[in-house]
């Protein structure tokens, strides 16, 4: 028991140690202004902004109480730990609350412009035919898994399926706060090494998939990229796949090109045609961001002599499953043999290595 004691002990300096990283009082008054500006009567004026004033509100405002609760838990539990009261529930409830100062923790290295978004995830099928679709659609499913693991939201905005097997391209909205911090360096070129389950000889077989991860971005956030009317091209066609026979009968599916840059999106997710419009905007704003980041890197590594352009040989992360099982991740050196319990979404281990990496 005297090991318990020592770990309710550390539970507050590490707090303390957590809310000073996470800057708790810049939080608690970004939460009076932000209180300030949902109360004006001309908040709605502009809709774009107010809507990004109440989501930001809303999520301090969420923030701010789990941090409030966790305080009161850990009193509590130093309270009972100072009157000898330490049983197995008790051991649980410190374990729980370890974990949840594990994730405050973590967040502490989201300090990116854009962490707190939400996520636009795209997977898409590299050379290789069936293989390499087989490869993304088991790639959804580790990432999902990861989600649901997480209880993260998300929904499914467009899918191409595979040619036999698998899916060409899939991408997918999360919905959460931080998602784009938590996953943005997932992004890249994923290899996979197996046995072929389309061959009949069983040969090893190398495939690839490339993650794209970009912030849902409001119009707000990009005051300098500009998104005008006539240089919009839309098309409408009907929804193809699950959905209901309505969803299939009416054009709600929305393709939008951007024809300065050739840069196009498909949405096909919802039976409401504006609501696939207002998708297809953000998963556009998203591209035209990440399109600009990718030109001021090639700049400024291009004048320091180092630029060497994205290819499909940049992996990231190999996952081996013949002649051995390994997973590794090629930045962090982070590594596991246990192969089967990443691919069904034990993904803590890489994506907390790369968040430490940063700092």
């Amino acid at each position: 028991m005297q090991e318990l004691k020592e770990r309710i002990e550390s539970l507050d300096n590490r707090l303390t140690d957590v809310l000073a990283a996470l800057g708790v009082p810049d939080m608690e008054k970004r939460l009076e202004g932000l209180q300030a500006q949902g109360s004006r009567e001309d908040l709605w004026d502009n809709q774009e902004h107010a809507r990004a004033v109440m989501q930001e509100l809303g999520d301090t405002r969420k923030e701010l109480s789990e941090i409030k609760n966790l305080q009161d838990e850990i009193r509590t539990l130093s309270e009972l730990s100072k009157e000898g009261e330490l049983g197995e529930s008790l051991e649980k409830d410190v374990a729980r609350i370890e974990k949840q100062l594990n994730l405050f923790g973590l967040k502490t290295f989201l300090s990116g412009k854009y962490d707190k978004k939400p996520a636009l995830f795209s997977i898409h099928a590299g050379q290789g035919g069936t293989e390499a679709m087989d490869w993304a659609s088991m790639l959804f499913r580790m990432y999902t898994r990861y989600f649901e693991r997480k209880g993260w939201g998300y929904e499914i905005l467009d899918q191409t399926a595979g040619e036999g097997a698998g899916i060409k391209s899939m991408t997918l909205r999360i919905t959460v706060p931080h998602a784009y911090g938590y996953l943005k360096k997932e992004g890249g070129t994923h290899r996979l090494v197996r046995q072929s389950p389309f061959n009949a000889d069983s040969l090893r077989q190398t495939s690839f998939a490339r993650v794209e991860v970009m912030p849902e971005l409001d119009e707000v956030d990009l005051p300098d990229i500009e998104i005008r009317d006539e240089d919009l091209e839309w098309q409408f066609v009907r929804s193809g796949g699950k959905g209901g026979q309505n969803v299939n009968k009416v054009n709600s599916a929305v393709r939008l090109t951007h024809t300065p840059t050739g840069i196009s999106v498909h949405t096909s997710s919802e039976r409401s045609q504006e609501q696939n419009r207002k998708y297809a905007l953000a998963h556009l704003r998203a591209k035209l961001w990440a399109l600009a980041q990718e030109r001021i890197t090639a700049e400024r590594e291009d004048l320091q002599g180092e630029y060497s352009p994205a290819s499909w040989g940049t992996q990231i992360r190999s996952y081996v499953l013949h002649p051995y099982k390994m997973v590794k991740d090629l930045r962090t050196k982070e590594e596991t043999s246990q192969a089967d319990a990443v691919l069904d979404g034990d993904l803590d281990q890489f994506i907390e290595a790369e968040l430490r990496a940063k700092v």
